[in-house]
């Protein structure tokens, strides 16, 4: 029995003494580890196993400014972050020429380059924009803005020298119609034009911009004295696919008329406060490729105008009408469009007092539609939106503003539109915030958005009223308020009958508060 126990006591204490030489040998193992790293690998750079494509990836990633701080971390990345980078901004300030060709020397694969340059500055000049078109072998897409310095004579350099170039936008520049030109001619490849507010063609003999190489497919035309010496470019882009005119002077009704003869491709044109008549809109008539089509203040077109361009693009998907309060656009139009535009997925219409005798069959007849924006209309009202609620059975996105709608309105969301993702409700005096609530209790997948112009203490205030209660908010929501709260409350209220009441809540819960003997 003895030799039994002091066998049992030696094996508990042989156990225990390995348990602890154990132990002993991982710390050592592991302070021998330690001191393995920092004695060989002290000052190693283990991002060298990471490629330089992958590197480059991972730049970018990131934003502008962790972009240039990573940049200076050694001379590797400064170098990979250079040759990875194919968009480049530069503030475009005359003393940029000092550096321009050792920073172009490091940025080697720049495809989309922007110089901007504030306009109370002297800007780079025409030398700067031929070092860029020599250097830049593989620039795409050049943007110019706020450089006055630039001469035709630079243009015309760049135009020379330039790499294959397929898209250039210039605003609030120095040069004109010549250098215009010799872009057109010399960049064979450019397909997207953008001309905004250009000074040089203001100065000098009127010279017609020509379609060169005719290959353009975009061109847009914004605040243009003279946007009519463009004619020779329209007429001759037979590819052209987008147009976009903004704020440009001159009757555009006969330039209209020449050039929609020569533009079979058009798909897509934006005309945006032109002075346009219905003659101008039966010109664009004749355009049957169109799909997308926005004419937006233009007080003169009316509902013959609209008619004709239903009439004949019947290929329209997105159709935005701006009548600018003039009300000579409404429902014969409409139901033109109704009739003729049977793929029709996009309608916006501004300005517009529809009806029930348009809206209808645009419901009904244009089963594809998906998005539908109603602004500053004054007969879109409660009768008018359960009307197209269960009509529009394939919309996905609806939009109404400054329309006459009450809560009792927004009850048919709940059951209508079985498809609707997402409503937007802008400055309609007759919805509160409580029927989101209500809304969002019954519909819960519908992404409801209410803006009526109010600060967040007007909503909140708001939203304890129950659906189809009176506006007005009682005392009882105004009680926990301070009075502070309150006077912006009255403020924001204007000077209605609201405004008052608030007003004197506040100075009688002001006296209550000095006097102790004031009751409610």
């Amino acid at each position: 029995m003895c030799n039994t126990l002091e066998r049992r006591t030696r094996l508990k204490a042989t156990d225990s003494t390995s348990a602890i030489a154990c132990a002993r040998s991982v710390k050592e193992e592991e302070r021998e580890y330690q001191e393995f790293n920092k004695t060989t690998m002290q000052g190693k750079d283990f991002t060298f196993q990471i490629p330089d494509e992958c590197l480059s990836c991972i730049f970018e990633k990131l934003g502008s400014v962790d972009r240039k701080s990573c940049s200076l971390v050694c001379k590797r990345w400064h170098w990979v972050e250079g040759q990875g980078r194919q968009r480049l901004s530069l503030f475009a300030q005359e003393n940029l020429l000092t550096a321009l060709s050792k920073l172009l020397s490091r940025f080697e694969h720049v495809t989309k380059l922007a110089l901007k340059c504030d306009k109370k500055l002297t800007s780079v000049d025409d030398k700067a924009l031929f070092i860029i078109g020599r250097d830049c072998r593989q620039l795409k897409k050049l943007k110019l803005k706020g450089c006055k310095q630039l001469t035709d004579d630079g243009m015309e350099l760049f135009a020379r020298v330039c790499g294959p170039l397929k898209k250039i936008s210039c605003g609030s520049c120095g040069f004109g119609a010549r250098g215009l030109n010799s872009v057109l001619q010399h960049c064979v490849n450019l397909e997207d034009l953008t001309v905004k507010r250009l000074k040089g063609l203001y100065e000098g003999p009127s010279e017609l911009i020509r379609p060169g190489c005719g290959k353009i497919r975009r061109l847009c035309l914004k605040e243009l004295f003279n946007a009519q010496l463009f004619g020779p470019l329209l007429a001759g882009s037979k590819h052209l696919h987008t147009l976009m005119l903004s704020k440009n002077s001159g009757n555009w009704d006969k330039l209209l008329d020449i050039i929609t003869e020569h533009l079979p491709e058009l798909v897509e044109l934006q005309m945006e406060k032109l002075q346009l008549s219905d003659r101008g809109l039966q010109a664009v008539a004749r355009c049957k490729n169109l799909e997308v089509l926005y004419v937006l203040k233009a007080p003169e077109c009316t509902n013959v105008g609209l008619t004709a361009v239903a009439t004949g693009c019947r290929k329209l998907r997105k159709l935005h009408v701006d009548g600018w309060k003039t009300s000579r656009v409404g429902d014969e139009g409409l139901l033109s469009v109704a009739r003729a535009c049977k793929d029709l997925q996009e309608l916006v219409l501004i300005g517009l007092n529809t009806t029930v005798v348009s809206l209808s069959p645009l419901a009904t007849g244009c089963l594809g539609l998906e998005r539908l924006a109603l602004c500053n209309s004054e007969t879109f009202g409660d009768p008018e939106f359960s009307c197209i609620a269960g009509k529009c059975l394939s919309l996905k996105k609806l939009c109404i503003k400054s329309c006459p709608i009450s809560d009792q309105g927004m009850e048919v969301l709940a059951t209508g539109f079985p498809n609707l993702v997402k409503v937007k409700i802008k400055k309609c005096r007759g919805v509160t915030s409580a029927s989101v609530d209500w809304l969002q209790n019954h519909r819960e997948s519908l992404i409801v958005t209410v803006d009526d112009g109010l600060p967040s203490t007007t909503r909140e205030l708001a939203r304890s009223v129950p659906l189809g209660a009176n506006r007005a908010p009682g005392r009882s929501a105004l009680q926990n308020r301070s009075p502070l709260a309150k006077a912006r409350l009255a403020i924001v209220a204007g000077g209605s009958f609201v405004a008052c009441t608030l007003l004197r809540w506040s100075s009688s819960s002001g006296s209550g508060s000095s006097s102790p003997g004031a009751g409610s």
